[in-house]
């Protein structure tokens, strides 16, 4: 099996909306439909295995899935004479309980600077529910945009002072604190990545950067087909 073959399992959402389930995701195997071609569960079998693997033992690994697996549960309420379920918690919420599951105590902020305000909203809930909270503000040092080498015209502002983000010196700052896990809280892309190659505590994201939607990105996914048409038609210039 070469190593290059592509999967696309966003091509099951077909299946998914005509039945209900997925060859991954069903109540009786037996019943499950088939398997696509490009299967990653077949393709990558060996992948799956030996990935299982590590969630088993004592290892870090292990315990962040076995806490995750069980936040995954605990977010969802049986319906009394039925087999729905409604989904109770929020991500702040599944947030907390996943930090008080892993024994966390002092939780780091990688905050936009133009999302203090949210972050302190987050800093108190997260005070009030028995950790540590420290906060790190993306734009810390103040260092102007031009000693990254970018042109006058590239700023958003051009002709003004504009400091460059440094999401390194997030992510050391949170390893000096000796933070037990981090949150994102609107870093831009790229930056985002950057805080979570050099963090040594794990890292969730609570918010997303998107300017244009409030945050919200996926809003961009339901509205395809009418406001955000455009995506499919023409190129994002850059």
């Amino acid at each position: 099996m070469s190593e290059q073959t592509d999967v696309t399992c966003s091509k099951c959402s077909l299946v998914w909306q005509n039945r209900g389930t997925t060859n991954c995701w069903s109540g009786d195997p037996e019943q499950a439909p088939p398997k696509p071609g490009n299967c990653p569960s077949d393709l990558y079998e060996e992948v799956v295995k030996e990935s299982f693997d590590e969630y088993r033992g004592d290892s870090v690994d292990a315990k962040i899935a076995f806490v995750a697996a069980r936040v995954e549960g605990l977010c969802y309420q049986p319906v009394p004479g039925s087999d729905a379920v409604n989904a109770r918690w929020t991500r702040v919420e599944d947030t907390i309980a996943f930090a008080k599951l892993m024994g966390y105590k002092k939780i780091g902020m990688a905050t936009c600077i133009g999302l203090l305000d949210e972050s302190e909203r987050l800093s108190k809930i997260l005070t009030a529910q028995g950790f540590e909270p420290v906060s790190v503000c993306c734009k810390a040092g103040s260092i102007d945009k031009l000693e990254l080498g970018l042109a006058e015209s590239d700023k958003v502002r051009p002709g003004t002072f504009e400091p460059a983000c440094n999401p390194i010196a997030q992510a050391e700052i949170c390893n000096r604190m000796g933070t037990d896990m981090n949150i994102i809280v609107g870093l831009c892309v790229g930056h985002d990545m950057l805080f979570n190659k050099h963090s040594k505590a794990p890292v969730t994201t609570l918010i997303v950067k998107d300017r244009v939607t409030g945050h919200n990105p996926i809003a961009v996914l339901y509205g395809q087909n009418f406001y955000y048409k455009r995506l499919q038609k023409q190129q994002v210039n850059v």
